[in-house]
């Protein structure tokens, strides 16, 4: 089981594939898209509005796919959007063109003032607050374009599917290979002083191996994604992981049903960390659909669990210098020591709710949820030590989460682990509680920190929860 603990850290991905000279592929400067933003503000104040918003944004990318060493799939997007948002007193219009001309530009200003006219009057629509707007825009080196043609992207894909078909005789199949090289790049303003936009890219290589015949057939998976290409995992050591993950999957069974500890692994645990920021998000609380109602200065997490905000993280996949309505964004503590600090609030469920927005119009940035509790040396090894008998998750199935209670069903399948060991795989099992408690229960976060798009954290321990088997 040890093909667990060591997931494939950064490395070149290819010195063919990033040789070149990178190139934006863009088909639209920063000036065009200030030139078609403020054409929309200007038709917009002309014929009556309010105020005013739009953006104008770009992207491009190239998709490749290899099953069975065998091209699959060559694909190539481009797109393009002008969106417009218009406000005539309390009442808001949107509407959206693909087609840059101007006198598109005027028909979906007036597409959207005309939409306003007729909305009901909303006290709480409006743009940000002006002291709100973002006055610094950092830097935050976002965006690393990717010069790979597709018989190179082909070339990775291929040798990633063949790393994990090669790692064992038992590896019998393949979902395929994949990779993907993607950018865009946008500007927005609106009429209480907001001017931004900058490009940012997002590149991936991804595998999904089958292990064992039959009726023990397994399949698992792994990937690699980075905004900078040089900093990916090696097509190699992705399809080596990936086998190896489906490869202890074998002969996996189902268990008793039982009560016991259960042990997240860190790219699953993200999925708690998830939990915890819808259930505190303005529109969940606004709408009182949410277990953690009124939690704001109470202890919703355990005194050892921190949870910490920073938008300005360099090359971070969640780092941006303002929200989506420009709002300035900021490092901050969203829990501390288990008490809820701040929630995650855009200018309209912040009024909503009778506060500030956070600047989270549009998600949260960079989430690290940590534990006080947590050493150096707790690795996967050290977790699987403090869990002793009980449950390691490595994959969920179903949406079984009801975010107005908490309760909590998911299907899943994974480890059973004995007196710190793991003892054989198990699957067909569903894991069952209440978010409220479980978070509470978190008695440990792992060291093994996994990055999962905005959120990052360690496997984490949560002391019970019932476990349906056979």
């Amino acid at each position: 089981m040890n093909t667990l603990k060591t997931p494939p850290t950064a490395a070149k991905a290819s010195a063919k594939a990033t040789a070149k000279t990178p190139q934006s592929g863009f088909q639209y400067s920063r000036a065009h898209f200030e030139d078609l933003v403020d054409t929309a503000l200007k038709h917009a104040k002309k014929i009556g509005a309010t105020d005013a918003g739009a953006e104008a944004s770009e992207g491009c990318g190239l998709s490749v796919s290899a099953r069975l060493g065998e091209l699959e799939n060559v694909e190539r997007n481009r797109d393009k959007s002008l969106g417009v948002t218009v406000y005539v007193g309390k009442k808001r219009g949107n509407a959206s063109t693909s087609d840059f001309s101007r006198t598109a530009i005027m028909q979906t200003v007036q597409a959207a003032y005309d939409i306003a006219r007729f909305t009901a009057e909303d006290p709480m629509a409006g743009l940000p607050d002006e002291a709100d707007i973002a006055k610094v825009q950092p830097e935050l080196d976002l965006f690393h374009p990717w010069a790979i043609d597709s018989a190179q992207a082909a070339v990775l894909a291929l040798e990633c599917e063949a790393a994990a078909l090669s790692t064992s005789k038992r590896i019998t199949n393949s979902e395929g290979a994949g990779v993907s090289a993607q950018q865009s790049h946008f500007f927005s303003a609106h009429t209480h002083g907001f001017r931004g936009g900058y490009a940012s890219s997002r590149h991936s290589i991804s595998v999904a191996p089958i292990a064992g015949k039959g009726a023990n057939m397994q399949r698992d998976a792994w990937y690699s994604s980075m905004r900078d290409a040089a900093e990916l995992a090696s097509a190699q050591a992705v399809g080596r992981y990936a086998a190896e993950r489906a490869l202890s999957r074998l002969k996996s069974r189902k268990i008793p049903t039982t009560e016991c500890p259960v042990l997240f692994e860190s790219p699953v645990a993200a999925g708690l960390l998830g939990a915890y920021v819808q259930a505190t998000s303005g529109g969940a609380l606004y709408r009182k659909s949410s277990f953690l109602l009124d939690s704001l200065g109470k202890r919703v997490l355990p005194k050892h669990i921190n949870i910490s905000e920073d938008p300005n993280v360099l090359r971070g996949k969640g780092s941006s210098p303002f929200d989506e309505e420009g709002v300035q964004t900021h490092a901050r503590q969203v829990v501390k020591a288990g008490v809820c600090e701040g929630y995650f609030l855009s200018t309209y469920s912040a009024r909503k709710l009778g506060m500030k927005t956070t600047g989270n119009a549009g998600g949260s940035h960079n989430l690290v949820l940590s534990s006080s509790r947590t050493r150096k040396g707790d690795d996967l090894d050290a977790m699987l030590k403090k869990l002793g008998t009980g449950l390691f998750v490595i994959e969920l199935m179903g949406q079984g989460v009801n975010y107005v209670t908490g309760d909590y069903s998911r299907g899943a399948s994974g480890f059973w682990v004995e007196n710190g060991e793991i003892a054989f795989p198990v699957h067909e099992i569903t894991i069952a509680g209440n978010l409220k408690t479980m978070l509470m229960g978190i008695e440990a976060v792992g060291a093994d920190a996994y990055n999962y798009g905005a959120k990052t954290v360690g496997s984490i321990l949560v002391n019970r929860m019932k476990v349906a088997g056979s």
